[in-house]
């Protein structure tokens, strides 16, 4: 049995037994219950959230890829199986029998892990039958997250249009559920964006966020998720006087905290679209915004897989300004924001994908040295943001062509395969 076929629990208990570790004192320095250890190592517990298997891998002292059962070696140049992909899109026949409800769930549990990490070559090769598995069962959740990943893995892999056409399938999948629809917004946004239909992604975002979050002119007390914040956007008073709320007639209730991250995650799309439209104020805006509403939430589950907080406004700030031409402010800033907690303990991918971002942008500002350093570090986050995505392959291109070539980045042209 290769490492890939080994349970992530069974790793789990090697590398516990490896640490000379107890059950019981593993589960007392994770802070949970021996029995939630035991259930983990036999497989009876899916671990399936990011954080959870990082924290893990934090006690353990093994990096998160061990206990996935993959390499960090990552090879250059876009994985092949797009058109496998593209094959399961067109299958329009759903007549084989449906997966279990459970064992979908864990698919789609694994491929979220895979995308979080950057191994985009795994999740090519299993992206095909998950499509044809989701959309088999047709459970409206699963089959919104299942298109969601796709279409953000097209995105990167520079098939834009294939990614707008499948996060569309997402939100048609999503039906009258306004949660579904907003998490499939931000999928539209993402493809639209990177299709440089900035107006458009800029409306989508905003009006869906608009949807689920509350106007944003009245400064009152809120819970969110039944956690107290103060700073965000809030349920406009008269709504709450008169008991009514997201239209006439209908009962207030209480947001979860998932719909909170969803909504901010959109607004920091719009804001980024705003800022690729050259509407710097409205990005601002949109930030500060968004901004509000990652300020009220506390210890939350993250459900939607957004990744959505603090840290992830102060990025968009950073983009924002750098998109405005302000490179010095924004390299002010972005080394202030990645020296923070917060920022490490996002999913590898999000860094990965906002170092690129970021050298992105100080290319445009003619900051060649900024440029490289971003480069280099998303490499070392996460080589896959770097080797696969023909948008950094684009950016190493033009930085390696500077006489001299800032350091690092000469090496990063030769591993990818580009000659100056």
């Amino acid at each position: 049995m290769s490492s890939d076929d080994v349970p992530i629990g069974r790793r789990v208990a090697r590398w516990r037994v490896r640490r000379s570790m107890t059950q019981q004192m593993l589960a007392d320095r994770l802070r949970r219950s021996k029995s939630w250890v035991d259930k983990v190592e036999r497989g009876v517990r899916a671990l399936d959230r990011y954080s959870v298997i990082q924290e893990l891998a934090h006690v353990l002292r093994v990096d998160p890829e061990v206990l996935l059962g993959q390499q960090r070696s990552t090879s250059a140049g876009t994985p092949d199986g797009v058109d496998d992909i593209r094959a399961a899109l067109a299958r329009y026949d759903t007549s084989q029998a449906p997966e279990q409800t459970d064992e979908l769930r864990r698919q789609v549990g694994y491929a979220w892990l895979s995308y979080q990490h950057a191994h985009y070559g795994q999740l090519v090769r299993v992206l095909p039958g998950l499509l044809d598995a989701a959309q088999g069962a047709r459970t409206p959740e699963l089959l919104v997250q299942t298109y969601r990943i796709t279409s953000s893995l097209l995105v990167k892999l520079g098939e834009a249009d294939l990614g707008w056409l499948t996060a569309d399938r997402a939100m048609s999948a999503a039906a009258d559920d306004p949660i579904l629809v907003a998490t499939a917004a931000i999928s539209v946004a993402q493809a639209l964006r990177a299709s440089n239909r900035d107006r458009l992604a800029l409306t989508a975002a905003e009006t869906a966020a608009n949807r689920i979050l509350p106007a944003p002119s009245h400064p009152v007390d809120h819970e969110v998720g039944g956690l107290r914040g103060d700073q965000t956007a809030r349920q406009p008073h008269d709504q709450r006087s008169e008991g009514r709320s997201e239209g006439e007639g209908a009962p207030a209730r209480r947001r979860p905290a998932g719909e909170w991250t969803v909504g901010g995650t959109l607004l920091v799309q719009a804001a980024l679209a705003a800022a690729g439209c050259g509407e710097s104020r409205r990005a601002e805006e949109l930030t500060e915004r968004a901004a509000g509403v990652a300020a009220s939430l506390r210890g939350y589950d993250d459900p939607h897989r957004t990744s959505f907080g603090p840290v992830v406004v102060e990025l968009a700030r950073v983009l924002v300004v750098a998109q405005r031409g302000d490179a010095v402010e924004a390299l002010q800033m972005h080394s202030t924001v990645v020296r923070r907690e917060g920022w490490r303990r996002l999913p590898a991918e999000y860094r990965g994908a906002y170092l690129v971002d970021a050298a992105t942008a100080y290319r445009k500002v003619g900051d060649l040295r900024g440029a490289a350093r971003a480069l280099v570090d998303a490499d070392s986050v996460a080589p896959a943001e770097v080797r696969c995505r023909p948008l950094a392959r684009t950016v190493i291109a033009d930085v390696a062509r500077a006489q001299p070539a800032p350091a690092g980045v000469a090496r990063l042209a030769a591993v990818v395969g580009l000659t100056r």
